[in-house]
């Protein structure tokens, strides 16, 4: 029962955090979770588990990116940790 009642509120966390930002930086993230969406389908494709992998690492990378870019764009001095920690560029001053 705990875990379905920090569950639940983690989720409205969440849902809380995501309405404070703005229209442009929700549509910078959005573009950056569908173009990692079409990579991740090219790695479902991928006959190669090397070139699997590295795609993926990609599409992470994406959206990590547009993550941080949406971040900066509404950045009030509070900036979420990031999801996947790929090529996590927060907390080092960029």
């Amino acid at each position: 029962m705990k875990k379905l009642i920090f569950a639940s509120t983690a989720a409205a966390a969440a849902l809380t955090l995501a309405a404070c930002q703005s229209e442009e930086a929700d549509a910078v993230e959005d573009a950056a979770e569908e173009q990692a969406e079409a990579i991740d389908e090219m790695a479902d494709e991928a006959t190669n588990e090397a070139v699997e992998d590295e795609l993926e690492m990609q599409a992470d990378m994406v959206e990590e990116q547009g993550e941080e870019a949406a971040n900066a764009m509404d950045d009030d001095g509070e900036i979420a940790p990031s999801e996947t920690g790929v090529g996590d560029t927060q907390g080092t001053g960029m």
